[in-house]
């Protein structure tokens, strides 16, 4: 019988024997890489800014359904860059190598299946499905093309990350029995106020993709991660960086259940997706999962706990420590990477600089044809996680991997 885990894990197996045996499409090491960007919002463009900082990359196509979104990625694109509202016509560009993907969730899969079937090597921002539908096409889609794709869970790159990983592979931590992770802010995200959109500047058309027809909203088209249509709320946005550090960390895949809750504390009737939000991740082996979010309180910030029977260990994207249990004779330690944050469980450190390591990651592996560090079968895993916890959540009951 196949399970989904073992449909996974072969998946996973094969796209790494295709890409690795794919020499065709390999590239010198001092050939300059054509890169296309589709999707320039905010989060693309700081990703632009540290392939920037790569050598033999150059950004030569830019692609956005919004005029004021090119306009702004144009400064950080070589001088000579091209521009449209079309991917399609991006994608058809025989000088782009490859492709940095940031739009909107909804689009994620769609356009990176186009670019694989264009023959373009990928990076596409996480969560990489928006429905637990999509995972089994996609990864066909990358067995086709034999092309490399990096999911962009920048943190599976950071030193201390995969350090947490030595560790607990080590049994430094005896046998890991929970997961506990948080995604916690305090900031008022919810609001409407006019944000001075001109929808004449918007293919709005574009931007709905395969989302059901509706009136442009520029509210839903700037926050478009808190409606079912285009995202999936706090657990695709910020859990499933989490999930796919545990998975990495453990070795492990899709959960078997979820239990979920969510409320409405600041953003009832703005919001479809609830502002507050935990749930219980159920995994072989009896290992829990547990995560926790919200916009009103930054108790524990983002981190992630993995407790053991003998230790426990701490880590966030900027900080690794070791916890003993008192009646083991492990010793600890802690560690902070980069300058001391302002508190445990920022969002975000100067230092490591994930999200270039991880674009050197992708680049690297582009020319040698090596799979990367988050490959795409482990994006489907991840993104699967949030979605059967949102599952649980919508259906207010559990949910069961394999189930509708």
């Amino acid at each position: 019988m196949t399970t989904r885990r073992s449909f996974l894990l072969s998946a996973t197996t094969a796209a790494a024997a295709t890409v690795a045996g794919s020499s065709a499409t390999a590239f010198a090491a001092n050939e300059t890489l054509n890169i296309g960007v589709i999707g320039t919002g905010g989060r693309a463009r700081h990703l632009m800014k540290s392939l920037a900082q790569i050598d033999g990359v150059r950004i030569t196509h830019l692609c956005d359904i919004w005029d004021a979104a090119l306009s702004q990625a144009a400064p950080l694109a070589d001088p000579r860059a091209t521009a449209t509202k079309v991917y399609a016509e991006l994608l058809a560009e025989k000088d782009v190598d490859a492709v940095l993907i940031g739009t909107s969730d909804h689009q994620h899969v769609p356009i990176t299946i186009a670019a694989l079937r264009a023959g373009k090597d990928v990076y596409v921002e996480k969560p990489l499905t928006h429905d637990l539908a999509e995972g089994a096409g996609i990864l066909q889609a990358q067995e086709q093309a034999k092309k490399v794709v990096q999911v962009g869970t920048q943190q599976r790159s950071m030193p201390h990350i995969r350090e947490a990983r030595e560790l607990v592979q080590s049994g430094k931590l005896g046998t890991v029995l929970r997961v506990k992770m948080s995604w916690n802010r305090n900031t008022n995200r919810v609001k409407r106020f006019p944000l001075g959109v001109n929808p004449k500047q918007v293919d709005w058309k574009a931007f709905l993709g395969t989302a059901p027809d509706q009136p442009f909203d520029e509210y839903r088209f700037r926050n478009w991660r808190w409606f079912w249509d285009f995202g999936g709320g706090i657990f695709t946005d910020l859990m499933v960086h989490w999930v796919d550090v545990a998975h990495f960390v453990l070795g492990v895949d899709t959960p078997l259940r979820a239990v979920s809750l969510g409320e409405f504390v600041q953003a009832k009737d703005v919001w479809e997706t609830p502002d507050t939000v935990q749930t219980i991740l159920s995994y072989p082996n009896a290992l829990q999962m547990h995560f926790e979010g919200t916009f009103s309180n930054a108790r524990h910030g983002a981190r992630i706990e993995f407790l053991g029977t003998e230790a426990t260990l701490y880590a966030d994207r900027g900080r690794l420590e070791l916890i003993p249990e008192r009646k083991s004779k492990r010793t600890g330690f802690q560690k902070i990477l980069g300058h001391k944050p302002d508190y445990p469980g920022a969002d975000f450190y100067d230092l490591p600089d994930g999200e270039r390591l991880h674009l050197q990651n992708w680049v690297d592996c582009v020319r040698s044809r090596k799979e990367p560090t988050a490959p795409l079968a482990a994006g489907v895993a991840s993104a699967a996680a949030a979605h059967l916890a949102n599952r649980a959540l919508r259906a207010g009951q559990t949910a069961t991997a394999g189930r509708k």
